[in-house]
C-alpha cells in the first residue's frame, strides 16, 4: 500500500500528476440501448497542474459533449501529450516546500556545504599530521588512527542513524547532526593529547554519520525525478572533491604559516554559518506522517562492532608487530567476522525492521550496482590518499603546491556537475555509469606507469580530470537512481546504503592498500605507492565489470515512487472489477451483456496505466 501523503512531497501536485496520467489512459463511456436505438458518447477530459510553488496553472477544461470516434481519439492523443508535458513541466520546477527562491538556495548551500566539509576534514587532516604529531607527541606507529577513526565511525554508524531519519525525518536528524559535528570539531582545536584528539575525531564521525543520511533523504523526498533533481545531485556530489581540495589547501595553509589548531578553527566557523543556514531554510517535516518504524536493536549490535572490528583488523594488520599474526589483529579480525554472520542471520529471520530491509534491494540492477559502487568508492580512495601522497613524499611537492596540483579536479567537478545535471536525463545511466568507471580506471593506472620526472600536464593533470569524471558521474547517476526507486519511508536508509558504500569502500580498500604498502616497503616508497595504485587499477577494472550488468536509463521527469504505487493500486482495482464482471456474465441478460462490454472496454483501455506504472521509464 501507499505511505501516507508528505508535506516534503507536494500533495496538491502529486494528485494533478496522477490525474493527468490517468487522463492519458482511459476515459468514460456510457452506452445506452433504448427502443429508439440513441447512443451517447459522453467523454471527460480534465489535464489540471498547478504549481503551488509559483501559482502558475496551465490549464484545466471539462469537456462533456457528444463525440465521435475521431473526437475520441483527437482527445486522447491531446491528454497523452499534454500529460507528458505536465510531469516534464513539474521535474524543472521549484519544490512546493521552498516559498521562494532564496529558500530554495539556503536549503541547497546547507546539503552542498555539508558535503564539503565531510571531506574537508578527512583530507586535510593528513597535511597537518606532522606538525601536530609533534607538537602532541604522537608516536609513528599510532599516527594512522586520528586519520582513519573519523572514517571508521563514520561509515559504522550509518545505518542505524540513517534509520533514525525514517522515524523523526531528515530535518532533526541533519541539524543535530551538523550541530554536534561543529561541537567536536571545535573542541578538537583545543586538543593537549592524543587521547583527547582520537576522542574528538572520532565523536565528529557521529555527527558526520547523522548528518550524510539525512541530506540524501531531504533531497530525495524534496526533488521529484526531473532535470532538477538531476542538477542537484550533480552538485552534491562535485562538492565532494571540492571539500577535498579545501582541506589540502587550508591544511598546507595553516601547517605552513599558522598552526594546526586553525585548521579546525576555520573549519568550525565555516561549520557554524553551515548550521545556521540550514536550520533557517530547511523543510520542518517533524509533523509528516510516517509509517510504523521502530529502530532495529538487533541489527545495531551486529552490525555496528562487527564493521568496526573488521576495519580495525584490517587498517591495523601492517602497522602491527607481527602483522597478521599478532593476537590483536587475529582476535577482532574473527569477532569482526562473527559478528558481521550474526547481522545477516539476524536481519534476515529475526528483526521485524531490519537495518538493511529486503525490499532496498528490490528495484532492477540494485545489488549489483551497490556491489560496483562499493568497488569504485575503494578506487576513488586510494586515488586520493596515495596521490596526494606521492606528489608531496616521492615528487617533492609542498603543501600548498599539491593543492594547486588539484586544481583541476575542482574546476572539472563544477563543470560536469553544472553540465551533468542538465544532460543526465538524455542519455541512458549504463552509459553514463561505463565512462564513470573508465575515468576512474585511468585516474589511476596514469599514477601507477607515472615516471620518475614526469610532465604535469601529461600525467598528472588528466588524471585529476579523469578523477573528478569518474567520481561525480558515479555519485550522481547512482544517487539519482536509488532515491528515485524507493519510496519516501525509505529515503533514510537509502541515504545510510549510499554513504556506507562510500564510507566503507574507502575505508576497506585503503587498509587493503596500506597492506599492500607494508609489504612491498622493502622496494622503496616509490615502488610501495605504485603497488597501491596497482592494486586500485585492480580494484577499478571489477568496478567496471560490474557496471556492464547494471540497467539504467534515463534520469528523465517521472512519477515519484508514490505515484507509481498509487497507479499500481488503482490498476489492481481495476482488473479485480474485470474479473467480478466476468464471474457473473453467465446470468444476466442482454442489456446486462451490453454493460459487461463497455465495462471490459474501459477495462482494456486502463491496462496501459498498469504498464506505465510497472514500466517506468529509466
Amino acid at each position: 500500500m501507499t505511505s501516507p501523503p508528505s508535506s516534503l512531497t507536494q500533495d496538491k501536485t502529486t494528485q494533478a500528476t496522477i490525474a493527468s496520467y490517468e487522463n492519458k489512459n482511459t476515459s468514460t463511456s456510457t452506452s445506452t440501448s433504448t427502443s429508439t436505438s440513441t447512443s451517447t458518447s459522453t467523454s471527460t477530459s480534465t489535464i489540471a497542474i498547478v504549481n503551488t510553488s509559483t501559482h502558475h496553472k496551465i490549464d484545466t477544461h471539462t469537456d462533456t459533449a457528444p463525440m465521435g470516434r475521431d473526437d475520441t481519439e483527437r482527445d486522447a492523443g491531446a491528454g497523452a501529450r499534454t500529460s507528458e508535458f505536465d510531469v516534464e513541466f513539474l521535474g524543472r520546477q521549484r519544490p512546493a516546500v521552498f516559498k521562494s527562491q532564496w529558500s530554495e538556495l539556503g536549503f541547497c548551500f546547507s546539503l552542498l556545504g555539508s558535503m564539503l566539509m565531510a571531506e574537508y576534514f578527512v583530507s586535510g587532516f593528513h597535511i597537518i599530521l606532522p606538525p601536530l604529531a609533534e607538537e602532541l607527541d604522537i608516536p609513528q606507529a599510532s599516527q594512522t588512527w586520528p586519520s582513519s577513526v573519523f572514517s571508521l565511525v563514520t561509515g559504522a554508524f550509518l545505518l542505524p542513524l540513517g534509520r533514525l531519519g525514517d522515524m523523526y525525518g531528515g530535518y532533526y536528524v541533519f541539524n543535530v547532526g551538523l550541530a554536534w559535528f561543529f561541537l567536536w570539531c571545535l573542541i578538537a582545536a583545543f586538543s593537549n593529547n592524543y587521547m583527547m584528539l582520537i576522542f574528538c575525531r572520532a565523536l565528529q564521525g557521529l555527527g558526520s554519520a547523522a548528518y550524510l543520511p539525512a541530506g540524501i533523504m531531504l533531497l530525495g523526498k524534496i526533488y521529484r525525478p526531473g532535470p532538477r533533481k538531476n542538477l542537484v545531485f550533480a552538485l552534491y556530489g562535485a562538492f565532494a572533491p571540492i571539500g577535498f581540495f579545501f582541506g589540502i589547501l587550508i591544511g598546507g595553509v595553516s601547517g605552513q604559516f599558522l598552526s594546526w589548531r586553525w585548521y579546525f578553527w576555520l573549519g568550525s566557523i565555516v561549520l557554524g554559518v553551515i548550521a545556521a543556514v540550514s536550520f533557517l531554510t530547511i523543510p520542518n517535516d517533524l509533523r509528516e506522517k510516517r509509517e510504523q518504524i521502530s529502530m532495529d536493536w538487533w541489527g545495531v549490535a551486529t552490525i555496528v562492532p562487527g564493521l568496526l572490528l573488521l576495519v580495525y583488523a584490517i587498517t591495523d594488520s601492517s602497522h602491527a608487530p607481527q602483522g597478521w599474526a599478532s593476537p590483536q589483529i587475529l582476535v577482532t579480525l574473527l569477532l569482526g567476522v562473527a559478528f558481521l554472520v550474526g547481522a545477516w542471520y539476524v536481519e534476515a529471520k529475526v528483526a521485524a525492521n531490519p537495518l538493511l530491509p529486503a525490499d532496498l534491494f528490490a528495484p532492477k540492477s540494485m545489488k549489483t550496482l551497490s556491489l560496483a559502487l562499493f568497488f569504485a568508492y575503494g578506487t576513488f580512495g586510494l586515488f586520493l590518499f596515495y596521490s596526494s601522497f606521492y606528489i608531496e613524499t616521492v615528487l617533492h611537492m609542498s603543501p600548498l603546491l599539491t593543492a594547486v596540483w588539484y586544481i583541476p579536479m575542482i574546476v572539472g567537478g563544477l563543470v560536469i556537475g553544472t553540465v551533468g545535471g542538465f544532460t543526465l536525463h538524455l542519455l541512458p545511466g549504463r552509459v553514463l555509469l561505463a565512462i564513470s568507471g573508465m575515468g576512474n580506471l585511468l585516474c589511476v593506472l596514469l599514477f601507477a606507469i607515472i615516471p620518475d620526472n614526469p610532465n604535469y600536464w601529461a600525467y598528472v593533470f588528466p588524471s585529476m580530470i579523469c578523477a573528478t569524471i569518474g567520481i561525480d558521474i558515479t555519485y550522481t547517476v547512482s544517487n539519482v537512481f536509488i532515491t528515485t526507486n524507493l519510496p519516501a519511508h525509505r529515503q533514510g536508509t537509502a541515504g545510510a546504503l549510499i554513504n556506507s558504500l562510500l564510507f566503507l569502500g574507502i575505508s576497506f580498500f585503503l587498509g587493503m592498500g596500506d597492506v599492500a604498502v607494508g609489504q612491498t616497503s622493502h622496494l622503496g616508497l616509490k615502488q610501495s605507492y605504485k603497488t597501491a595504485f596497482w592494486l586500485a587499477v585492480g580494484v577499478g577494472g571489477v568496478a567496471l565489470l560490474l557496471y556492464a550488468f547494471v540497467q539504467i536509463g534515463q534520469a528523465k521527469s517521472d512519477l515519484t515512487m508514490e505515484e507509481r504505487q498509487q497507479l499500481e493500486a488503482e490498476a489492481r482495482q481495476v482488473q479485480g472489477v474485470e474479473g467480478n464482471t466476468n464471474a457473473g456474465a453467465g446470468g444476466r441478460d442482454t442489456s446486462a451483456a451490453t454493460t459487461d462490454t463497455d465495462v471490459n472496454t474501459d477495462v482494456e483501455k486502463s491496462r496501459p496505466l498498469a504498464r506505465e506504472a510497472q514500466n517506468p521509464a529509466r
